[in-house]
């Protein structure tokens, strides 16, 4: 047997129930190479929407631009912490086939945090903050949003970004902003966003300051 007929069987096979399991990326490498370009742009301007160049087709409840972060960023050594959402579906096991991911329940040992249903997150300060000799072990929260232009309107300010950008993001929690200025103030510690909508990313790195959109200067 190929290793591609071996495969398909087990795409067929692994999910509960013997039913079919969603296929990843159609060439791992280079998709792959693809998604961690835009990663790094998104992560360098802020606020900038970076569409990926392939839509995939996962399973609920990830969008294209979730999955896709996913298959790229975790393996077998991201312990990653799932939301509800995201845990109770057909998506954990995905993760677990394509990825080899060890998934936690602690969101202070995970490296990654998916969170499909924003409105139900955890707080911010309840993730890893990184530690002081080691801020970049923080967690990094990939945050799938149903909206990038229909929400409060936000005012971004810090690396990367000109002068300001005004972001509307939409879908999160009224504590979110709040929440955020607070992991500001811990830096270089602190944890890092990553927004999906769609196929599309947009980074919030922790350099960055988001104030009020709605109050005047």
């Amino acid at each position: 047997m190929t290793v591609q007929s071996s495969t398909s069987s087990l795409l067929r096979s692994s999910s509960s129930g013997g039913a079919s399991l969603k296929p990843g990326f159609a060439d791992p490498v280079f998709d792959a190479q693809a998604v961690f370009r835009a990663s790094l742009i998104a992560t360098a301007y802020p606020g900038r929407v970076v569409p990926l160049e392939h839509t995939l087709a996962p399973p609920r409840p990830f969008s294209s631009a979730t999955a896709a972060l996913c298959l790229t960023l975790m393996d077998f050594e991201t312990p990653a912490w799932l939301d509800r959402q995201t845990a109770s579906g057909d998506a954990a096991a995905w993760l677990r086939f394509h990825c080899s991911l060890p998934v936690t329940d602690n969101p202070m040992a995970a490296l990654f945090a998916v969170v499909t249903d924003p409105m139900t997150m955890p707080r911010l300060f309840e993730f890893h903050q990184g530690d002081v000799e080691y801020p970049d072990r923080s967690t990094t929260l990939i945050i799938q949003v149903p909206s990038f232009t229909e929400g409060p309107t936000t005012i971004w300010t810090g690396p990367g970004i000109k002068t300001s950008a005004s972001i509307a993001i939409g879908g999160l929690p009224f504590w979110f902003w709040s929440d955020w200025e607070l992991n500001g103030e811990l830096y270089p510690r602190g944890i890092d966003v990553i927004f999906t909508c769609g196929n599309a990313l947009i980074g919030l790195p922790r350099t960055i300051k988001a104030t009020d959109g709605t109050v005047e200067a």
